[in-house]
C-alpha cells in the first residue's frame, strides 16, 4: 500500500501537475514574467529530480554482491566515487543554468525560487498523504 502512495512515478507526475498549477496561478495572480520564472525553476528542479532518481537506482544496482570479494570492494569504491562525481557535476550544471537564467534572462528570483520548490512540495504533500493514510485508517 505504501508503494502505491509513494511511487516515484506518481511523485514525478504530481511534480508536473504542481508546476502547472503554480505557473498558471502565478500568471493569473502576479504576471507572465513571474510565471516564466516559476516555470523555469520548476523544470530545472524536476529534471534534476529525474536524473537523481536514475543515478540512485544505478548506484543501488551496482551494490549487488559479486563472487570475488576483492573485485567487489574495488567496484563498490568505483561506484561510490562515480555517484559522488555525478552528484557534484549535476550541481555544477544546475548552478550554471541558474546563473545564466538570472544573468541573461532577467528572471524574477522569487519566481525562480518558487519553481525550484516544486519537488519539495511534491515530497512534502506525498509524505503528508502517507501519514494521513496511516493515522486515520489505523494502519
Amino acid at each position: 500500500m505504501v508503494d502505491e502512495l509513494m511511487s516515484l512515478q506518481k511523485m514525478q507526475v504530481l511534480s508536473w501537475i504542481y508546476l502547472l498549477v503554480l505557473t498558471l496561478g502565478s500568471w493569473v495572480i502576479v504576471s507572465w514574467s513571474f510565471a516564466w520564472a516559476v516555470l523555469a525553476g520548476g523544470v530545472v528542479s524536476i529534471l534534476s529530480f529525474l536524473v537523481a532518481h536514475k543515478d540512485v537506482i544505478g548506484f543501488i544496482e551496482s551494490l549487488t554482491p559479486a563472487q570475488d570479494g576483492e573485485q567487489d570492494k574495488k567496484a563498490l569504491k568505483k561506484s561510490k566515487l562515480g555517484f559522488i562525481i555525478k552528484f557534484w557535476f549535476r550541481m555544477l550544471i544546475i548552478g550554471i543554468v541558474l546563473l545564466l537564467l538570472i544573468k541573461f534572462s532577467k528572471v524574477n528570483v522569487f519566481g525562480l525560487i518558487l519553481g525550484l520548490s516544486t519537488v519539495v512540495f511534491t515530497v512534502t504533500f506525498t509524505a503528508l498523504s502517507v501519514a494521513r493514510h496511516y493515522l486515520f485508517r489505523r494502519r
